[in-house]
């Protein structure tokens, strides 16, 4: 496990990883994840392996610290990763970010772009007050201190066994926190940016999500676009190959 401090005051962001070959691949987890769990069995696969793959957990999350005094905003949780990046010695990574890690990873990209080289999207919220989908939880409506004194436990309730065996991983407080930020969205907004970064830049849609908005003028601008057959919000598990072949540059 490694490390590198992103606050000021001590409090790290924490990741594991396996050698190889550079450019290094980051995995990104979305809210109430775990960046292992939901990426390690893509990076073990043939077609992946070989390079460098660090499964990094935002703050708040999984095995890095939780800060009550921490904001959560995408721009804040861009600048933890950024300090985990500088830490481990990496430019010109491939960021492989799910959900509101996605919106992380652009937010990272815009503010640190010698950080990255490419950007394999998943179901990444891209605009501010998103419509509910399958990725939704519904946290980012309660009030921060009902949140964190009771409603955790009703919300993981709600989200079903599979999202609440990692978010129960997840500080209350920080999860709420940022939730809130990712409904708040970033200036410019994360769609803004993605349309006017200039790396390689994929995006998973699943098919069982429905379709992707706005998708004409992401293609217009270079943006690919893959709908993923039988695929909802985790398309990683729910079609592994299709996710493996994206992150291989096979699509």
């Amino acid at each position: 496990m490694k490390q590198a401090e992103f606050d000021g005051r001590g409090s790290c962001i924490r990741w594991t990883e396996t050698p190889g070959e550079e450019p290094a691949r980051v995995y990104v987890h979305g809210l109430g994840s775990v960046s292992a769990v939901y990426h390690a069995h893509i990076a073990a696969r043939p077609e992946v392996a070989g390079r460098r793959s660090l499964f990094v957990d935002l703050p708040g999350h999984g095995i890095s610290d939780r800060p009550e005094q921490f904001g959560y905003t995408l721009e804040e949780h861009a600048d933890a990763l950024a300090a985990a990046l500088d830490e481990a010695g990496l430019t010109g990574a491939e960021l492989i970010a799910h959900s509101m890690g996605g919106a992380v990873a652009i937010v990272l990209a815009h503010r640190r772009p010698d950080l990255a080289s490419r950007l394999v999207l998943t179901e990444a919220n891209l605009d501010p007050f998103p419509p509910p989908t399958a990725g939704s939880s519904g946290i980012a409506s309660h009030e921060e201190d009902a949140f964190v004194n009771g409603d955790h436990a009703r919300v993981l309730e709600k989200v079903g066994p599979l999202w609440a065996a990692t978010m129960r991983l997840a500080d209350p407080r920080g999860l709420h926190r940022s939730a809130v930020g990712l409904r708040r969205g970033s200036a410019p907004t994360m769609r803004s940016i993605l349309l006017g970064l200039t790396v390689d830049r994929v995006y998973l849609q699943g098919e069982l999500s429905g379709e992707l908005g706005g998708r004409e003028e992401l293609e217009a601008a270079g943006v690919r676009v893959v709908t993923v057959p039988g695929a909802g919000h985790n398309v990683m598990f729910d079609n592994p190959d299709v996710f493996a072949a994206a992150v291989a540059g096979r699509l």
